[in-house]
């Protein structure tokens, strides 16, 4: 799986955002190959993993990964992983007295990472599908002391039973794939559970990338740097809610002073609800997102938040919904896996092998004039109808795009943009063009065109007729393993697409192993009233009255304010002076 390509690494800053990358790791390892005799796929997965070797000898592939969380959030994962662990060294013994050892027992695994540990036997976990076919996709990887199929029909036979809702405790409870030893890094100042010693505001976060965290994360970026060819730069999925954002702010001025000129694409995930929130909290949660925002665009290629909440402020309207899903908006193990199914073709553009978008392409293509905050839109998933066509599915979407907002920013509707990344991916099997017969009339504009970069552009086109649009069109689906939820419409099919037929109440609805995804990543005047929205929230009562403990340990009054006032001008960059200006009033106000 060598050769040259474009390393990416991952950094993943906060709780969330590990629920969001286990689910988005998992599905890049479902769609691994470790059979050399197999054509190479659209993905490079080079890209984001690394081949390395255990101290046994035998060949590993793990994420180029960091995961920062906090002490207690790992449950049953140990932090070192288990690929090169050497066994127990009692050399450091050497006491020759009694001893009492007080054992404490391990958290309790759910079903689900007890089949893991009956895999491993002790070696490296092998890659199977975990679908219904009968024909495993992929071999086992080297040591493997199981067969692929003896391990695919095994679990085969329990996968519906990996019902996790109710065990999922933490993002290690679904985490399929071993991790390397350098990967994760606990913050042992600040406690996952309980009320006392927690990660809630912006300037705890700031404060923290100092001493031993400050180290122990430059050691594990060196690590992972110096074995890359052609670094093109980092992905960060931070906390946007939490004091995270605060630690993520300081992360991305690291590495924009460390590594300058390589991209830094920044997603801003935001649960959906936090458990026993308080109206405090809400305060907190919207402060850390008001500073993160800002922070983490000066310091970011671009910004995007990722979240279904209908909004960042303390009243949010509803969450986002999707025809064809059926999730629980109040479960984090649900909400994640939906963003990282939208982020598995968002990130799609600079992971392809051939014809891929480096990170700074897409930067430059949507960061334009100072507007380094974009935008995120999604059709999770896609609804194409089996054995139909491209043009049928968009020309049935024809009185808007099938999206829905992933950024909690409601799309334009007067058709203004100034810069648009759009990326189909998981057609595989299907028609991209229309195949009437001759003397057949198209039955719209669609149909009449040659390739399926010119269906998908028109169509965005007739949305959004002058902005600048790229576009994207990958075969290759997201592939979906236990323990993805299956939180899929009964008119799906296992391949993701429509059914002409929806099974009967009482009969099962097939299991889905796969979904199309349309995701649009855009700049344009609607960011402007969004900005403004987190403006006004944030600017509407006297902190040093209403919150005074969030200024406790930083930031100054002074600087709270500067954020504020730099995140009152990001929002006017996305004025559209040329044909007026999508503004409220309260907007006006703020200019006086």
């Amino acid at each position: 799986m060598s050769g040259l390509c474009r390393e990416v690494i991952t950094l993943q800053l906060g709780h969330y955002s590990n629920f969001v990358g286990t689910h988005w790791w998992n599905l890049q390892d479902a769609s691994l190959s470790y059979d050399p005799e197999s054509p190479a796929g659209e993905i490079q997965s080079d890209v984001v993993f690394r081949e390395g070797q255990t101290l046994g000898g035998h060949v590993t592939y793990t994420p180029r990964l960091i995961a920062m969380d906090l002490k207690g959030s790992l449950r049953t994962l140990r932090q070192e992983g288990s690929l090169y662990d050497a066994g127990k060294d009692t050399s450091a013994v050497t006491w020759d007295g009694s001893l009492l050892m007080h054992k404490e027992s391990p958290p309790a695994k759910n079903s689900f990472l007890e089949d893991l540990d009956k895999l491993d036997k002790g070696e490296i976990l092998a890659e199977v599908d975990f679908s219904c076919s009968s024909q495993p996709q992929c071999s086992a990887a080297a040591g493997g002391s199981m067969s692929v199929e003896s391990v695919n029909s095994r679990l085969s036979r329990v996968q519906r039973g990996y019902r996790l809702e109710g065990s999922v405790k933490v993002w290690s409870d679904f985490l399929r794939i071993h991790l390397h030893p350098r990967t994760i890094s606990v913050i042992h100042q600040y406690n996952h559970d309980g009320e006392a010693h927690r990660l809630e505001a912006f300037g705890q976060g700031e404060s923290l990338l100092q001493g031993s965290v400050l180290e122990d994360l430059e050691d594990k970026l060196h690590f992972f740097v110096e074995e890359c060819d052609y670094l093109q730069g980092f992905q960060v999925l931070c906390d946007l809610a939490d004091g995270f954002s605060g630690l993520g702010s300081k992360v991305t001025e690291m590495l924009q002073d460390s590594y300058g000129g390589r991209g830094i694409l920044t997603w801003g995930v935001a649960p959906v609800s936090h458990p026993d929130s308080t109206p405090v909290k809400d305060l907190y949660h919207l402060l850390n997102c008001t500073l993160g925002t800002v922070h983490l665009a000066n310091h970011s290629s671009f910004f995007c938040p990722l979240t279904l909440r209908g909004g960042l402020g303390r009243r949010p309207s509803s969450p986002t919904t999707f025809s064809h899903l059926s999730y629980d908006p109040s479960l984090w193990y649900h909400s994640s896996s939906v963003l990282a199914l939208a982020l598995d073709a968002l990130t799609a553009p600079y992971r392809l092998r051939n014809n891929s978008a480096p990170m700074w392409q897409l930067a430059d293509t949507l960061a334009v004039s100072g507007r380094k905050v974009v935008a995120a839109y999604g059709a999770v998933p896609f609804p194409m109808m089996h054995g139909g066509s491209l043009p049928d599915a968009l020309s049935a979407c024809s009185e808007a795009p099938p999206w829905r907002p992933l950024s909690a920013c409601p799309e334009a509707a007067d058709g203004r943009c100034y810069g648009q990344w759009t990326t189909l991916k998981g057609f595989e099997g299907q028609k991209l063009i229309s195949s009437l017969a001759p003397g057949i009339k198209p039955p719209t504009p669609l149909h009449s065109l040659h390739s399926g970069e010119d269906v998908l552009s028109s169509y965005v086109r007739s949305f959004y007729p002058s902005a600048p649009l790229a576009l994207q069109l990958v075969s290759s689906p997201s592939k979906l393993t236990p323990p993805f939820p299956q939180i899929f419409s009964p008119s799906l099919g296992a391949q993701g697409f429509l059914q002409n037929e929806v099974p009967p109440p009482g009969c099962p609805a097939p299991l889905v192993s796969s979904v199309p995804v349309l995701t649009s990543l855009q700049s344009g005047p609607a960011l402007g009233s969004w900005l403004s929205d987190l403006h006004r929230g944030a600017g509407s009562f006297d902190i040093r009255r209403v919150a005074p403990s969030f200024l406790s340990q930083g930031p100054e009054l002074a600087d709270y304010q500067e954020t504020l006032e730099q995140l009152r001008l990001l929002a006017r960059c996305y004025r559209d002076d040329s044909g007026g200006v999508m503004r409220s009033s309260s907007e006006e106000d703020d200019d006086d």
